[in-house]
């Protein structure tokens, strides 16, 4: 199927790894012209050059931590300038920066909480603050925010990753709601377990206390939804699907990924 996105101009964040760094391959497999940003400048270069490479298209960065005031403003700046793939208002942003520590509410302290919700949630709401007032000027656009499913299985031992998640998931449904009288979709997904570096240093973690040897990890994948967590890619492919014009009349919504976990009674 034609995606119907090549030459369309699309940023995502925190795509040095993981969800991120699938999403931006899988855009550019479309023949989108790919942005990509992050905290980590010297790994956004080695992805924006080994995609680049695998698709013969140009694919451009910039280290950005969008945990600092003014940061996604930049950020969302320097995407249209006519050096950047021509310039020009975004046609996708993709916010899927920043990870919340685990923890309750007695291990959490203030400090890491802000700390946490200064680069997610402020960090989405502010890059999508600024880049949507490009797409209403320009009467399109689609913004897609990467969540996490436990903003709706409620998890008190992730009570910021939690709470956090369903804000972003409410901000995500009351935008997206009235964002179409801009000509602006703005939808979500809810990742459950994915095959991330962090979810597997967490299991190699769990699997060296719990079985004496950190190789074992994928013994502990049992129980989950067909007994493996999901990848990046199967996300980045529902992902861009979303984002495309295919998808042209979805707004509002979240998708949750992970492999029926959330509609779980026990």
């Amino acid at each position: 199927m034609d995606l119907q996105l090549k030459g369309k101009r699309a940023l995502v964040t925190g795509a040095s790894k993981g969800i991120g760094l699938a999403t931006a391959e899988a855009l550019a497999a479309e023949g989108c012209r790919v942005m990509i940003a992050s905290r980590n400048g010297e790994k956004l270069a080695l992805a924006a050059q080994e995609i680049g490479a695998r698709h013969g298209v140009e694919v451009l960065w910039r280290a950005a931590d969008l945990s600092q005031r003014g940061a996604a403003e930049a950020l969302a700046a320097w995407a249209t300038q006519p050096a950047v793939h021509g310039g020009g208002p975004l046609d996708i942003l993709v916010n899927n920066a920043g990870a919340i520590p685990g923890g309750d509410l007695l291990a959490v302290d203030e400090d890491t909480w802000r700390r946490a919700w200064d680069l997610k949630v402020f960090g989405y709401i502010n890059l999508t603050r600024a880049v949507y007032a490009q797409m209403k000027a320009a009467g399109a656009g689609v913004i897609l925010n990467i969540l996490g499913n436990a903003g709706e299985r409620l998890n008190a031992a992730y009570i910021a990753g939690s709470t956090g998640n369903a804000g972003l998931m409410a901000f995500t449904r009351t935008l997206g709601g009235v964002s179409h009288a801009d000509g602006i979709r703005v939808l979500g997904i809810n990742p459950g377990p994915i095959s991330t570096d962090r979810l597997l240093s967490l299991y190699r973690q769990m699997a060296a206390s719990q079985l004496g040897d950190a190789e074992r990890y994928t013994e502990l994948f049992k129980g989950l939804s067909f007994d493996r967590p999901g990848t990046p890619e199967e996300c980045a492919w529902a992902a861009t699907f979303l984002v495309s014009p295919r998808s042209a009349y979805t707004s509002g919504t979240i998708l949750t990924i992970d492999g029926g976990q959330a509609s779980r009674q026990s």
